[in-house]
């Protein structure tokens, strides 16, 4: 019996002295996404960018193996908080790549400011006060945001398309308020009009949308759509059953592929639509070919080009992994020496350079596009014109973008 407590002493201490050296070999990485709701397939396409990102790394960094634990969101900021507080408090992310959607972020930046000691490297979320107003100093937003995907459309409608009066239709939150405005500010100031009387705003997940329909005006020259996922199939849907014929304006999510790859819909009235984002599908460079390649390759039942939200996770997914590397997975001081590294940060990304402003927000380039029927029958986004490193104030300074307020349904006016 002694000699038994003995064995079963030194095992037992043994394994506690071990069980330490395993764990500072790991390093725990959370991924929060919208795998449930309206917003579920743009989830799904999301953690496509993280599994690109850590298999490009052999799941690495820092000579630490990095140990994914995935949270689960439906777009509301509730939801977000509850998956990010499991991830943090339960089991113990020491950095949370995400969310997905705008009043997420808002409120996941929020959250980062209650845990200093955990890094937060942004998802998709594309609000602009996530990072504009109030931010975080462990959050990190490596994908540019709503407003900032929208440089040059508005120009673009008003000049080349002679668009002078239009209808806006978006989703009731955080990121259509911040895309609404981003076109909207330039269109207006050339001297375009969308009254606020013209703008409807639905809530996420809304499924049927004849009275909405019913009710947009026919004296326009065009419809602002800044819908996503299952909102805008069911939209486009419904429109073109109604025999909708205005011309539409694109939001970014509204001809992503996670809409434009979805099937069961007739598709011809969308061709020529003009939009505007963070990336395009027909971009002829080889650092995006090889991203598509790569994507292809591992999700052969993915859609038939990554969509924004696979490239948005993809880049913050891979910036944290760099910056592990540079301290070489060193998280002793809580993150301290990681974070100094992700604000300093720059490198290559598959739609070319991206860099942090003083708020920890990219600066990257922006894409203007027009959907177009591809060489095997699917919808792509062909590439119009580039817009180089948009920073998130448009070349203001800091106080003088403030000026133009905080993003609403009713900013900017355009009477």
């Amino acid at each position: 019996m002694r000699r038994f407590t003995k064995t079963t002493i030194a095992a037992v201490a043994a394994l506690s002295l071990a069980a330490p050296a395993l764990a500072e070999d790991t390093i725990k990485m959370g991924a929060l996404a919208t795998l449930e709701g309206a917003f579920t397939v743009l989830g799904e396409d999301s953690m496509r960018g993280v599994e690109l990102a850590l298999e490009e790394f052999e799941y690495t960094a820092g000579g630490k193996k990095i140990e994914l634990i995935t949270g689960s969101s439906d777009a509301s900021p509730d939801s977000a908080i509850r998956a990010a507080r499991k991830l943090v408090e339960q089991d113990g992310v020491q950095i949370l790549v995400g969310p997905l959607s705008g009043s997420e972020g808002l409120a996941v930046k929020d959250y980062a400011k209650t845990q200093p000691e955990v890094t937060f490297v942004n998802g998709s979320s594309a609000a602009q006060d996530t990072t504009l107003r109030n931010p975080s100093d462990n959050f990190f937003r490596f994908s540019t945001e709503g407003a900032q995907w929208m440089a040059g459309l508005g120009e673009y409608v008003y000049n080349e398309k002679g668009y002078r009066n239009i209808a806006v239709l978006a989703e009731d939150y955080s990121f259509p308020y911040t895309q609404v405005f981003g076109f909207l500010e330039p269109f207006c100031r050339l001297g375009g009009k969308a009254p606020v009387d013209a703008r409807f705003w639905v809530p996420i997940g809304n499924k049927d949308y004849s009275s909405v329909i019913a009710a947009l005006p026919d004296d326009v020259d065009a419809i602002y759509v800044a819908l996503g996922g299952a909102d805008a199939v069911n939209f486009l849907t419904q429109y073109e059953q109604a025999g909708g014929d205005l011309p539409l304006i694109g939001g970014s999510i509204t001809v992503d592929q996670t809409v434009l790859g979805s099937k069961g819909r007739t598709r011809d009235f969308i061709i020529g639509t003009p939009s505007a984002g963070p990336i395009s599908d027909t971009w002829d460079d080889p650092r995006w070919s090889a991203f598509v390649e790569a994507y292809k390759a591992k999700f052969p039942d993915g859609f038939p080009s990554p969509s924004l939200f696979a490239h948005a996770y993809y880049i913050n997914t891979k910036a944290a992994l760099l910056a592990l590397n540079e301290v070489d997975g060193d998280l002793s001081d809580g993150g301290v020496k990681l974070r100094e590294a992700l604000a300093n940060l720059e490198f290559e990304t598959p739609t070319g350079m991206v860099k942090l402003d003083e708020r920890r927000q990219a600066v990257a380039d922006i894409f203007l596009t027009e959907v177009i029927e591809g060489p095997d029958g699917n919808l792509l986004n062909k590439t119009i014109k580039v817009i180089p490193q948009v920073d998130q104030t448009f070349g203001l300074s800091y106080d003088d973008f403030l000026q133009y307020g905080q993003v609403s349904r009713e900013n900017p006016s355009c009477e």
